[in-house]
């Protein structure tokens, strides 16, 4: 018989590093849960300090200073027990000094401490840098409630669902098969980042869970934005048959309570099958933009407004996450602006009401080519003369930014950002690429999609031949295949890993998808520097896909 007992989910929204302010949302939290009749509280991974705080881990002064918050956060914490994740130093001969751990403390006194085992070195995640793995799954007895704690990846390594575990050791399935009797719950702690396609992957991982050992699963994950990360949130509960009998929100703080008596619990929100995936990844980039922006200190915002789409949902997300009134849309017409494109712009900014100027370029750039003229004589005009334009913009929004305390929200998109169809030091400018992991096709859908209600994103700026409008008559597909043909081969080549050969049975023309991967390849350079940007796919340009700059590699290059 399992004890009755009410456990709240808490997902909240720390700031890495800010003790101060994570231990005063943690104990809000913690008055709400005891209010709400709980005698139990789970927090997520590395709770104290906020996911994922990187070479901070490496400050002697950074872990003093968390070990004092957890010492405080448990001598202050009374009437409710908590689970929570944390940082603990490892005592062992060798290894790496620290354990990404969770531990169980109630009335002033940590009861139990377990260690995360298996350590995500993939993609974004980088934690065999500082950690050292747990040796061994064990489980804690509490007011007869018999608990499994697991941390994060410790869960996703299930042998019948991925075709290749990446690990040796089951941390689950040993917790599972204790000798002293399975768990009456499985716990797991999480910081796992937003990306299209996760959710469902999750679900079955803790249906199958739920199904083959007949256990409920309680899953508590972080959420909001940590710089290019977005966390969505979701926390949930599952009973022995894989159903979930309550749900925390996504993309927002939320507290949802269940009970162990009766397994029900409260539902925030809709199932993830009931959600559009551009209503989804539209939540995710606002939370980002939200997060990255206040954490680092500013308010307002600034945007080029070139009438086109992608300018247009940055703006858009902007006025979502910070309030209209703290973004400032900007026309930059060159002598190549078309007319339409500058009301589009200004009908935008209307719709949305945010701040809206006009600062023409057309005399600086006149004056960029005066003074090259005695150089470029004798020579044509190609990529050159357009990319000083791009460069122009760049610096006007970079002064006004600088001018107004603003943050440059720069607006190139993944399809583009991938071929290099962008300027360095030009349309790249600013502190944050709100949709470079965003690909064109979902930029359009993304459109579309605010445009549910009533037209926010002027339709003509939806339906119109894409342009940079840096030369005359120009058109995107004048230099690139047709975004639907693009965006295919780079989720394949990108996201799949699939080989040219392989690109090219999918029906695609062999040069066309030759000149693809050569772009992407050419074009290391410029992502390099580029602003950081939110990752809402499983594979961003940025801190997880690290690719050499300078290299040779090419497919079939062997004799």
């Amino acid at each position: 018989m399992i004890a009755a007992m009410k456990i709240a989910l808490i997902q909240y929204n720390p700031l890495i590093g800010d003790f101060a302010g994570n231990l005063v949302a943690i104990g809000g939290w913690l008055a709400k849960a005891r209010a709400a009749g709980c005698e139990l509280a789970v927090l997520p991974e590395l709770a104290i300090s906020g996911y994922p705080p990187q070479d901070l881990l490496e400050r002697p002064a950074f872990l003093a200073d968390h070990d004092l918050a957890f010492a405080r956060l448990v001598a202050e914490t009374r009437g409710i027990a908590v689970v929570c994740g944390l940082i603990t130093r490892h005592t062992g001969p060798n290894g790496k000094p620290l354990h990404n751990s969770a531990a169980l403390f109630a009335d002033g006194q940590v009861l139990f401490t377990t260690e995360k085992r298996l350590l995500p070195t993939y993609d974004v995640f980088d934690e065999s840098r500082y950690f050292e793995p747990g040796r061994e799954s064990r489980s804690f007895l509490y007011k007869g409630l018999h608990l499994g704690l697991t941390i994060c990846e410790d869960i996703w390594n299930d042998k019948t669902i991925f075709s290749q575990p990446l690990y040796a050791a089951d941390p689950v399935g040993e917790l599972l098969t204790l000798p002293q009797g399975k768990p009456d719950l499985l716990i797991n702690l999480a910081a796992s980042p937003f990306s299209l396609g996760k959710t469902h992957v999750k679900q079955r991982i803790f249906t199958n869970i739920c199904h083959r050992y007949q256990i409920p699963l309680l899953y508590v994950n972080q959420v909001g934005g940590q710089d290019s990360l977005v966390f969505d949130g979701a926390s949930l509960v599952m009973d022995r048959a894989g159903e979930v009998v309550a749900r925390a929100a996504k993309f927002q703080e939320d507290l949802v309570v269940v009970d162990t008596d009766t397994w029900q619990g409260e539902i925030h929100g809709p199932p993830p099958e009931a959600e559009e995936e551009s209503a989804e990844v539209y939540q995710a980039l606002v939370l980002g933009t939200r997060d990255y922006v206040r954490k680092c200190g500013f308010s307002r915002v600034v945007i080029g407004l070139s009438g086109g789409v992608d300018s247009a949902l940055t703006a858009a997300i902007a006025a979502s996450a910070l309030g209209a009134e703290n973004v400032l849309g900007v026309a930059l017409p060159s002598p190549y602006s078309s007319p339409e494109s500058m009301e589009d712009a200004e009908l935008l900014a209307r719709n949305l009401g945010i701040d809206f100027t006009v600062l023409p370029i057309s005399d600086l750039f006149h004056a960029f080519l005066a003074a090259l003229a005695p150089h470029f004589a004798g020579t044509k005009p190609d990529v050159t003369e357009q990319n000083i334009q791009a460069r122009i913009r760049g610096n006007l929004l970079m002064a006004l930014a600088n001018k107004q305390g603003r943050l440059v929200l720069s607006t190139g998109n993944k399809s583009e950002n991938a071929v290099g169809y962008c300027t360095l030091y030009g349309d790249m400018s600013g502190g944050l690429a709100v949709i470079s992991d965003v690909p064109k096709q979902l930029v359009y859908a993304l459109c579309r999609h605010i445009n549910g209600n009533g037209e926010i994103v002027p339709w003509r700026t939806i339906t119109k031949a894409p342009s940079a409008e840096l030369a005359p008559d120009q058109k995107d597909e004048d230099d690139l295949p047709p975004y639907p043909v693009l965006d295919r081969i780079l989720t394949a080549y990108l996201e799949e890993n699939r080989t040219l050969e392989e690109i090219v049975a999918m029906g695609f023309a062999r040069p066309v998808v030759t000149d693809v991967i050569r772009r992407i390849r050419n074009n290391e350079y410029k992502r390099k520097q580029a602003p950081l940007g939110l990752k809402v796919t499983s594979k961003a340009f940025g801190y997880g896909r690290r690719y050499p700059t300078a290299e040779g590699y090419r497919e079939g290059g062997l004799p």
